[in-house]
């Protein structure tokens, strides 16, 4: 054989080996990738739950909460917000506003126009009034326009942020009295019902303005028929995260699969707000909160000189930043 040939051979023959080495790590790289998922099920999933915003334009402070300083509250939590690039979605647990004048919630939106995020809210008692023209359609329908990834038309809804996950936003305000309590009426738990029934194999939010699980005994503000809506989540045994507001209060409770989850409000002390991550296992779901309080550090002291007790509204460090675990079933 001539040493041209030789050389052609010896070119080929390194050429198949090359290509087979490649497909051997590519199929490789599938093999570990598809392990990989197959070990997590599903993505993780990042986002910040911000309550109790209170928001007021040209308002002076009240007994203990800082509304006159609201507008810069929510502007500090968006920045801080912002300065995350893998949240998936900002929720507003209710009281987005501190009284239910349209004029309010006109200067209120706005300011959402700067998160680098979907966003998406719950409504609070302080949202809409008996009587009052800021109706549940009114609001709506203003959400709507001043926000392209709200598409829903009642003001309770559910949407998948991811695969595996499916996230429920809950109204348990009540509209035909002047109250803090609150209460689900049997047409909203029955589509609940519908709802967990068919995310039992996923991680499900759960989104509301009044407690299922107070941080704390209060007769006003309690949820009137609370033990029913606990325990239609609880007869559930896929993971699920609670995720409440109107108390002002940080409390975390784990009762077995479900995590109930009170925060703090951001117009009162402790002045801050929560970022969770998700992280979704094979045998079971981590959540790692993330405590984030507000920097305008000279409206936190007053407002916690204001608080009847800071104690109780900031919590315990378990309450604030951890990490819990749910086994999956």
């Amino acid at each position: 054989m001539s040493r041209h040939s030789r050389n052609r051979k010896e070119k080929k023959e390194g050429f198949f080996k090359k290509l087979f080495n490649g497909l051997i790590t590519l199929c490789l790289t599938a093999g570990m990738l598809w392990g990989l998922q197959a070990y997590s099920g599903a993505a993780n999933l990042k986002f910040a739950q911000v309550s109790d915003v209170h928001f007021m334009q040209n308002s002076p402070n009240t007994t203990f909460k800082m509304i006159g300083e609201s507008p810069r509250l929510l502007d500090d939590a968006i920045e801080q917000i912002n300065e995350y690039n893998d949240i998936d979605f900002t929720i507003f647990t209710g009281d987005q506003i501190d009284k239910s004048f349209e004029k309010e919630l006109r200067a209120f939106l706005p300011h959402l126009e700067n998160l680098h995020n979907p966003w998406y809210i719950a409504f609070g008692n302080h949202d809409r009034c008996v009587g009052g023209y800021l109706t549940t359609l009114v609001y709506l329908d203003m959400v709507r326009n001043a926000n392209a990834n709200f598409k829903f038309k009642n003001a309770y809804y559910s949407f998948v942020p991811k695969k595996n996950y499916k996230v429920i936003v809950l109204d348990n305000i009540i509209t035909d009295e002047i109250t803090s309590n609150g209460y689900i009426d049997e047409v909203q738990l029955k589509w609940l019902k519908k709802e967990l029934d068919s995310s039992k194999n996923d991680t499900v939010l759960i989104f509301m303005h009044v407690p299922v699980v107070e941080p704390f005994a209060s007769p006003n503000h309690k949820m009137r028929n609370g033990s029913v809506l606990k325990q239609l989540i609880e007869s559930y045994d896929n993971p699920i995260g609670v995720f409440q507001g109107h108390y002002h209060a940080a409390k975390i409770t784990q009762h077995d699969n479900v995590l109930y989850v009170s925060s703090p409000a951001l117009v009162s002390y402790p002045n801050a707000f929560r970022v969770v991550t998700v992280e979704n296992y094979k045998d079971k779901v981590v959540f790692n909160f993330e405590w984030k309080e507000t920097r305008e550090k000279t409206i936190q002291k007053m407002a916690k000189i204001l608080a009847f007790s800071g104690s109780i509204y900031a919590g315990e460090e378990k309450d604030q930043s951890g990490i819990y675990e749910i086994k999956k079933q």
